[in-house]
């Protein structure tokens, strides 16, 4: 007898009924970048469609969201020279509108949940994730940093705590200095395969925080490699991370495959700048449907095996979600 596949994807109803992968906006995280109140709204040229918030558009842009159904958000801050220094200070400084941000956004929507970003580079007048001297990033020292800042970040209000900067033992040291203060429910979300790649561009053009030397290959992993991302994981999971990250997405969907069919713990997708700038200049060019490109791409990374989906999409996909274009 001849099979006929076809004939499970004769209409729309049927597709639907034995659909393997679905999206939802409970899957996805939107990062979004915030600057001080004395700034105004404005957008990232590199990054259509996202912009530099001060707090009360910030509230705003989170309101909207909530409205469709997303709820978790990623912040990332846009920090003027002027406060940054050799040793990232301002990250844990009482007067950083960062943390400020993250209380009045909890305070508001309590039932958000927020995800910070851990890394000096924000705050680093060298650039970098990790403390430097003599030209080279000095693994230990950073960890001190980043305690600072992830309890800062606790105290204020934070959900989920996101150590970016690939040092090694820092999700130990984190969830050490969290529990001592009291944060033992406070989760890690760790940036556990981050690859040194050409897709952060337009992040960095967002944040201004382009390494002022070198590059970030002596932390960041090579893109040739997926075994050393177990390497990452097996540690990452053995010091407390609750999630393991893999970013970029698209070129990384093995490394996504990998890590969910060895570790029981939700895996995370970070859908990175420079994949969502690719789609929007291929889209005003009139070269892709946009949003079936958009869906593609999500549709991928879950079908991977990301469990969650950190992307600038984010409230696109949740609008058409609901007018019901998907």
């Amino acid at each position: 007898m001849l099979r006929r596949p076809r004939r499970n994807r004769k209409n729309d109803v049927i597709r639907a009924q034995h659909r393997e992968t679905n999206i939802h906006t409970d899957h996805l995280i939107y990062p979004l970048f915030v600057v001080d109140g004395n700034q105004e709204r404005s957008e990232v040229k590199s990054l259509p469609g996202q912009f530099r918030l001060p707090l009360n558009d910030l509230l705003k842009e989170v309101e909207s969201c909530m409205e469709l159904g997303v709820r978790c958000f990623d912040l990332f801050p846009a920090v003027d020279e002027s406060l940054k220094d050799a040793d990232a200070t301002y990250s844990y400084h009482d007067d950083n509108f960062y943390l400020h941000y993250i209380r009045a956004l909890k305070e508001r929507f309590p039932e958000a949940v927020v995800m910070t970003d851990v890394a000096m580079d924000p705050y680093s007048s060298d650039g970098h994730d990790g403390v430097v001297k003599d030209g080279k990033i000095l693994n230990d020292p950073t960890l001190e940093v980043l305690g600072k800042m992830s309890v800062a970040q606790a105290q204020a209000g934070a959900d989920i705590i996101g150590p970016s900067d690939m040092m090694d033992g820092r999700v130990e040291h984190i969830r050490m200095v969290l529990d001592d203060a009291g944060f033992s429910d406070v989760s890690i979300m760790s940036y556990t395969a981050k690859y040194a790649s050409a897709y952060y561009g337009p992040f960095r053009d967002a944040l201004d925080s382009a390494p002022k030397f070198g590059d970030k290959k002596t932390y960041q992993m090579d893109p040739a490699n997926q075994g050393e991302a177990l390497l990452e994981a097996e540690i990452d999971y053995a010091e407390g991370a609750d999630y393991l990250m893999v970013k970029p997405a698209l070129c990384y969907l093995d490394v996504i495959h990998l890590l969910k069919e060895n570790f029981p713990v939700p895996i995370a997708a970070y859908n990175v700048s420079g994949e969502y700038a690719m789609l929007k200049a291929a889209a005003a060019n009139g070269w892709i449907d946009y949003e079936w490109a958009m869906r593609e791409m999500l549709l991928s990374i879950k079908r991977a095996g990301a469990d969650v989906i950190l992307t600038y999409f984010a409230k696109e996909f949740a609008q058409m979600q609901k007018d019901g274009r998907l």
